[in-house]
């Protein structure tokens, strides 16, 4: 039986799709639930399994087609149908065609820009591959698209600079009473909860604590209006090889640090594995960034629209600090918040950041609410 292999339905705020790859050739046996080809749209990318035993038949749109919802990209035919058709769609007769003379490598194709394509014809360029990849000698360029999650964090990156008042303020922190805390707890919390304790629910109880007292800083602009959220949404930046993604941790206020961190850990295996949902990434009242896990010593995070501050966490490095008028070695970190000034006063975005400061160099208070 002949089954059409459709495109999912996609989230209402969603257009089009991309097809990022097949994974299937024709005439390839595939099993039931195996993924057949993966579809990208702004946010997540889509996998669509085969719906039993058998075989593709008919692929109608190659890697890099824009499709609609509910769109047919290809033919299945289950293993009782295909048997008949088995030697007829063997892998090895369904050869690539043959290149047009367009596509040939000696001739410079028409997607080049002016000037690349003047200096092929003159220098005789070897182009491969549609002129992605363009030689001169030694010299190589390689031109791709980018991916639909790629150019939609282009354009959000772009609009929070545009509608946004963004400034920054800084602190540091001293890690060592938290190192000192993870070292004492680390195996105990493992044992019981199948999880490492990582510095980042330390920083979501903080942020948590803090925003409650600056509920601001909790709040986004909507029209002229400011929306006070009463709940506690914090992203999660996590970067991919496709581009940064942010999970949200729902009401995170409402969860133990055990939750925090193995929620935290399947959305970093999730968003590894391209399977992140529109709606783990939907919503979010504040988000949190760790640039110090590859190695970023201070910088400014830009907004997550259309909330309205983010704190950007960075490498724990060893200082020599002032404390009680003498000079020590303290594993410190540099924190950084970027926040919307259209509603968050300076006063309030640093008395947040040194709220959450406070909290981290005497845990305690994170138990004691204070």
């Amino acid at each position: 039986m002949s089954i059409e292999i459709k495109v999912p339905v996609l989230p209402e705020s969603v257009a089009d799709a991309t097809i990022a790859a097949w994974h299937k050739k024709p005439g390839e046996a595939v099993k039931r639930d195996e993924n057949l080809v993966d579809i990208e749209t702004d946010k997540v990318v889509l996998e669509v399994v085969a719906p039993a035993d058998g075989i593709i038949e008919k692929i109608n749109k190659e890697a890099g087609a824009r499709v609609l919802a509910e769109e047919v990209i290809g033919i299945f035919v289950s293993q009782a149908a295909s048997a008949s058709k088995a030697t007829e769609l063997k892998p090895a007769e369904h050869k690539a065609p043959e290149p047009k003379a367009a596509d040939k490598p000696t001739e410079v194709s028409s997607n080049l820009s002016p000037a690349a394509r003047r200096a092929a014809n003159e220098k005789n360029e070897k182009v491969l591959n549609k002129a992605e990849i363009i030689t001169t000698g030694e010299r190589i360029e390689k031109r791709v698209p980018m991916t639909r999650l790629r150019a939609k964090i282009a354009e959000r990156l772009v609009a929070a600079q545009h509608n946004a008042a963004i400034l920054t303020t800084f602190n540091e922190i001293n890690m060592q009473p938290v190192i000192s805390l993870r070292a004492k707890y680390r195996e105990g919390f493992e044992e019981k909860y199948g999880v490492r304790l990582g510095f980042m629910s330390f920083f979501v109880t903080a942020v948590v604590a803090a925003l409650k007292r600056f509920p601001m800083v909790n709040a986004s602009i909507d029209g002229d209006d400011i929306v006070y959220h009463g709940y506690f949404d914090i992203g999660i930046a996590v970067s991919t090889p496709r581009g940064l993604v942010v999970p949200i941790l729902r009401d995170a206020d409402s969860l133990t640090m055990a939750e925090i961190e193995m929620k935290i850990k399947a959305f970093s295996q999730s968003a590894h594995d391209g399977k992140l949902s529109i709606d783990d990434m939907t919503g979010g009242t504040f988000t949190i960034t760790n640039g110090g896990v590859f190695g970023s010593l201070m910088a400014t995070p830009i907004l997550n629209p259309p909330q309205s501050a983010i704190l950007g966490m960075h490498k724990i490095q060893e200082r020599a600090v002032v404390e009680n008028k003498e000079i020590v070695i303290r594993p410190m970190m540099y924190v950084a918040l970027s926040y919307d000034h259209r509603i968050i006063d300076g006063a309030e975005s640093v008395q947040f950041l040194v709220t959450v400061k406070e909290l981290l160099e005497e845990p305690a208070r994170l138990l004691l609410s204070i």
